[in-house]
């Protein structure tokens, strides 16, 4: 069956979401543009490592040429997107694997989650790599972002993951699984 690719360059909105109550939160990728709508489901350390990532990339891209690229710093409050997920939430595929690249020629960052693929047979797999071709793979979402849109992006991502976290009795930061090690309290762990 030949892959589907769901292409959005520039989408109107490209956000993080989640349904259900902390701990029990299904997290989204959706990125929607003149009425359609694309939805996917991924790990919440997928989410943050995507936006931290993100973040990583957008500096570096920053760096590289000297301050003279429409990448912002921070992202812009006057497009933070606060709203919920667009209805109706079809998940298309389970998120296994993303990537994302600086495009410098078109001035945007290039998001890319293909489906969680399962494994089967080994010899089965080799075989079938022998003979793929470009039809063939997983089905992935690809974006194509502004700087400013995934300086915001990232941040309402960060935020979302953060908002799941009961907050430090002493430094109301958010508690990370691994523990926490608060600056406030003298090495508090908790």
């Amino acid at each position: 069956m030949p892959r589907q690719v769901f292409f959005y360059d520039q989408p109107e909105r490209f956000v993080a979401g989640t349904v259900g109550q902390p701990g029990a939160r299904a997290f989204y990728l959706q990125a929607s543009a003149r009425g359609r709508i694309t939805s996917v489901l991924l790990e919440k350390t997928q989410v943050a490592a995507l936006a931290e990532r993100i973040e990583e990339v957008l500096d570096e891209a920053l760096r590289r040429s000297g301050g003279d690229t429409a990448i912002p710093a921070t992202a812009p409050n006057d497009l933070l997107d606060t709203a919920p997920l667009d209805l109706p939430l079809e998940q298309e595929f389970r998120v296994g694997t993303m990537a994302l690249a600086w495009d410098s020629a078109e001035s945007c960052l290039v998001v890319e989650a293909q489906a969680l693929v399962e494994e089967e047979d080994e010899e089965e797999d080799e075989t079938e790599a022998v003979f793929q071709d470009d039809d063939s793979g997983p089905d992935m979402l690809r974006v194509r972002l502004s700087g400013a849109m995934a300086r915001v992006f990232a941040k309402r991502a960060l935020d979302l993951v953060a908002a799941g976290r009961k907050p430090c009795p002493f430094c109301n930061l958010p508690l990370d699984p691994e523990g926490h090690l608060c600056p406030r309290a003298n090495g508090y762990r908790r």
